[in-house]
């Protein structure tokens, strides 16, 4: 079936200096107590249903594929929530054991998304990051963020951005990159034509750069005009490919509003009512804020699944905050402008690419208007009331011990499991697949389609998650 995944990647201080992990730990199985359903390398499976493994010096969790349906990208965050809470947890336990103390801190996330067509990849990569970054770094980036990065992955497509510390902000992000990256799939071209054709505003003359580090595309601050990270987001002070003057905030409610059938399609109406109001300015985004949230410090502790973020809890929506921030942003800002000098990047006026001809014999077509009811002065977060009566039903229900150990603080209540992950589940659970008359046991995962069980007379066989999904009755 079509799937999405995430990932998001963590730098380790331990006793407040920054480690490798991988030389230090050597295996995640240092801090996590318990057996492991053993993966390839040193990454293992836990009991969440993701993993956890050791990648050019953090440590990085990964949530299982999750199938594409609706509410699929709420499900996605919330395992990888649910990955990042059960490895702060052993960690939080490991440091009390040992002595020591760890935190982990916010580095970048990863959001991949299957393509079965399996041709054009580098086209549909390529007019991604063009489309892509700035209804992402409204929905999910923060001042110090610093680029969004689209990679083709043979048969996938993976969109890498700063980590978002807010739960709520990060399935709108996810839903948002999910509904547009599906939706432009679709399409009979990746030409990058088809922006002009479709009426879809992207910043003019900025060109995405190759990435740092793989192959794909990365647009960086550096190749627009200013830092769009440290601007004004409502300002009118930028010019999409038509010559329309607009802010970032009215161009990334644009883009999504364009998508809005297949955002919609993917989200759960919170996240959906929740995205629209950060990009309509009903809600705050993280480049309202003064500076970076202090969240990022230390994921799992200051922000964890079902919470809002202190800084968004605390906002006014006059854009006034309620206390001088404790750290300016000044020096980030006088360090991207070095960083500025030493990438010199032409910003072409104009069309966002030179391949494709102008339009010149129609006029700039409208920005898209959405006819609704009188908009509410302010978006109500219902994210913190929704924990206080998920609080009150486990207290009576204290005998369901599921419940007890993992509570679902999130407006939807009936937000189910995915297909996939009752798989995951079941593979973790320590239970055995009855097939043929015999009792298989699960040993390891090959990949995320593969998992190896061992037979009672010690043979290995492999089974898909698939053939799994047709055998949820099966175990015992």
């Amino acid at each position: 079936m079509p799937v999405i995944g995430m990932e998001s990647e963590f730098n380790v201080w331990l006793d407040e200096v920054e480690i490798n992990p991988e030389p230090y730990f050597q295996h995640p199985s240092t801090f996590i107590d318990g057996p492991l359903l053993k993966r390839e390398k040193s990454s293992v499976q836990l009991p969440t249903g993701g993993a956890v493994y050791f990648d050019r010096g953090v440590i990085e969790v990964v949530t299982p594929v999750i199938e594409l349906a609706p509410h699929c990208t709420a499900r996605m965050v919330r395992n990888l929530w649910e990955q990042i809470g059960f490895v702060r947890d052993e960690l939080t336990k490991w440091g009390d054991r040992t002595g020591h103390t760890v935190r982990l801190k916010a580095y970048s996330s990863h959001y991949n998304i299957s393509h079965e067509r399996k041709t054009g990849e580098w086209k549909l990569a390529r007019l991604l990051a063009y489309l892509l970054p700035v209804p992402v770094m409204i929905a999910g980036a923060n001042r110090r963020s610093t680029g969004v990065g689209v990679r083709p992955r043979g048969e996938r497509i993976e969109v890498t951005v700063d980590f978002t510390p807010d739960p709520g902000l990060m399935v709108a992000t996810a839903t948002l990159v999910v509904g547009i990256t599906r939706a432009v799939m679709e399409w009979p071209s990746y030409e990058l034509s088809m922006l002009d054709k479709l009426g879809i505003p992207v910043i003019g003359g900025v060109i995405p750069g190759k990435h740092t580090t793989r192959k794909g595309f990365l647009t960086k601050d550096f190749h627009y005009e200013r830092s769009p990270y440290t601007s004004d987001i409502d300002a009118p002070a930028w010019t999409d490919q038509f010559g329309r003057t607009m802010s970032l905030r009215q161009m990334a409610r644009a883009v999504a509003w364009h998508f809005r059938k297949s955002i919609r399609e993917y989200s759960d109406p919170f996240s959906f009512r929740l995205l629209f109001a950060v990009l309509e300015g009903r809600a705050p985004s993280l480049l309202d804020l003064p500076d970076r949230p202090k969240a990022y410090e230390d994921v799992g502790n200051l922000c964890r699944w079902g919470m809002v973020i202190d800084e968004l809890r605390e906002f006014d929506l006059t854009r006034r905050m309620p206390h001088p921030p404790a750290h300016t942003i000044d020096e980030f800002v006088l360090e991207r402008a070095k960083e500025r000098e030493r990438h010199p990047v032409e910003v072409r006026p104009g069309k966002a690419d030179p391949a494709p001809p102008p339009i010149a014999a129609e006029p700039p077509p409208p920005l898209p208007v959405r006819v609704m009811r009188r908009i509410p002065a302010r978006y109500l977060d219902r994210r913190s009331i929704s924990l206080l009566e998920d609080r009150k039903r486990d207290r009576r229900k204290s005998t369901d011990r599921r419940r007890r150990q993992y509570a679902i603080p999130f407006p939807d209540r009936r937000l189910t499991r995915s297909a996939y992950e009752q798989v995951f589940l079941k593979l973790v659970s320590g239970s055995r697949l009855r097939q043929d008359g015999e009792l298989l046991t699960p040993v390891g995962m090959k990949g995320w389609y593969h998992a190896v069980f061992r037979r009672s007379d010690g043979s290995e066989t492999l089974l898909t998650i698939d053939e799994l999904l047709r055998k949820m009755a099966d175990w015992v």
